[in-house]
């Protein structure tokens, strides 16, 4: 079974953070109109739900997903409606998301699709793992875990 692995890589990458993330520092700024383009591992990647917290698994009518493209534009899905925003990226892998924006289309699992989207909401930083991205809150508590779709 897969989730011991994720849970491991998820306690070892809570871990290292709260090792890394004692110098806070404010959130990084989400820019109408960016004078920078995103670079790094998160960008121009499509990222699939994995887990919600460290060991909850979702049941959605969709696979939730995200993309952050270059210009900082958000687009996916929640697992019932589809998702668009703006993120940005700033030192000591921090990220922001803003603006985030749904369909609200009649969905059996409204409220894991809230969560889904609240997890966006609250990331505070992130943590790359092989294919695993894990955000982070502002307290350093798991938010979740995404997988990266090849």
């Amino acid at each position: 079974m897969m989730i011991k692995p994720l849970r491991n890589t998820l306690m070892l990458a809570a871990g290292a953070l709260l090792l890394a993330a004692c110098g806070g520092g404010p959130a990084p700024q989400v820019a109408d109109e960016p004078t920078a383009r995103l670079e790094g591992p998160v960008v121009d990647q499509r990222w699939n739900l994995l887990l919600v917290g460290t060991d909850e698994r979702l049941e959605m009518p969709e696979r939730p997903h995200f993309v952050i493209d270059r210009d900082g534009r958000v687009s996916g899905s929640d697992g019932c409606n589809r998702l668009t925003g703006r993120a940005a990226l700033g030192d000591n892998n921090r990220i922001a998301f803003s603006d985030l924006a749904t369909t609200r289309r009649a969905c059996p699992r409204a409220e894991d699709a809230a969560r889904v989207t609240g997890m966006l909401e609250n990331a505070y930083r992130y943590l790359i793992d092989h294919d695993r991205l894990v955000f982070f809150g502002p307290d350093q508590r798991v938010l979740g875990g995404w997988r990266r779709v090849d």
